[in-house]
């Protein structure tokens, strides 16, 4: 009884935010869901799927079955096999794009709130200078002269026009954290600059970042489907949520199987990132007041 009491009590402090609010059961089942997207994502090669550029003339636009569970498409290609190594596009330009903006955004935004002065100043106008003209629309001008088009070009594109957003969301947060006591007694006491900004001010950042980073990887993945939707993402047959869609345009009434499942696990994906990602903004933003 005592054991299961002991049990029931770790859980509860385990799906608990610091100031004794619980995060719920749905914030964990969406936890569950990026896992396992994730983990298809990764393990797709070795997942018992069928290939995903095989054509078979024999069931083509079938409707779901036990050999095919979401059917086949107008070249009887697997769409369950498609939609997860199609993931993978998507998940990557997300994740490889957020690492770019933030490898770079972040560290400049920490470093311009912490120095201020002149770097502050001089930085934050250039970055507010690139923000002012739209990223979209840079985007769908560089990779339409940008061929052939690649993952990779499309990452890079849109994680530089991630940065300044970074840089932005970054810098501010900082700017919360760096007047603090326990920062000002960090300078006192004779830490040098890089210990300040990585013992002191990148713990307080961090969670901040976090929540930031699961609603831009969620962007990205939407901006990707829209490319794809422009005929500016991979070039097929390299399955991707935004290329299946976009395929579908001309037998959506013929074959509706082929826009549903991938609109529908890209769907998902991005609800999970978004309600985690503002769940934890919303718990950060209360502890950041109470500081």
């Amino acid at each position: 009884m005592s054991s299961s009491l002991e049990l029931s009590e770790l859980v509860e402090e385990a799906t608990e935010t610091p100031d004794g609010r619980r995060l719920g059961v749905l914030f964990w089942l969406c936890v569950g869901w990026l896992a396992l997207n994730l983990l298809a994502a990764v393990l797709a090669n070795v997942l018992p799927l069928e290939n995903p550029l095989t054509q078979n003339y024999n069931a083509v636009n079938a409707g779901p079955s036990l050999h095919h569970l979401f059917g086949t498409d107008d070249l009887g290609r697997d769409i369950f096999s498609r939609v997860v190594f199609g993931s993978r596009v998507s998940i990557e330009a997300g994740l490889g794009s957020m690492v770019i903006g933030f490898g770079v955004g972040a560290p400049l935004g920490m470093l311009a709130a912490y120095r201020r002065g002149r770097f502050d100043q001089i930085l934050t106008v250039v970055m507010y200078v690139v923000l002012a003209f739209p990223a979209i629309i840079a985007t769908i001008a560089i990779l339409s002269f940008w061929t052939p088009r690649t993952l990779l070009k499309i990452i890079v594109v849109i994680g530089v026009a991630a940065i300044p957003l970074v840089y932005r969301v970054i810098r501010t947060a900082t700017l919360a954290v760096a007047t603090q006591d326990f920062v000002v007694a960090a300078r006192v006491q004779g830490a040098s600059d890089t210990r300040i900004l990585v013992r002191e001010l990148l713990p307080n950042v961090a969670p901040i970042a976090v929540s930031f980073l699961l609603i831009g990887v969620a962007t990205v993945v939407t901006l990707e489907g829209s490319l794809a939707f422009l005929g500016l993402s991979v070039a097929p047959p390299t399955p991707s949520w935004g290329n299946m869609i976009n395929e579908s345009r001309t037998i959506l009434q013929l074959n509706p199987w082929l826009a549903l499942f991938p609109a529908a696990a890209m769907c998902l994906f991005l609800l999970a990132l978004n309600f985690i990602g503002d769940r934890l903004r919303t718990h950060f933003d209360v502890t950041e007041g109470k500081l």
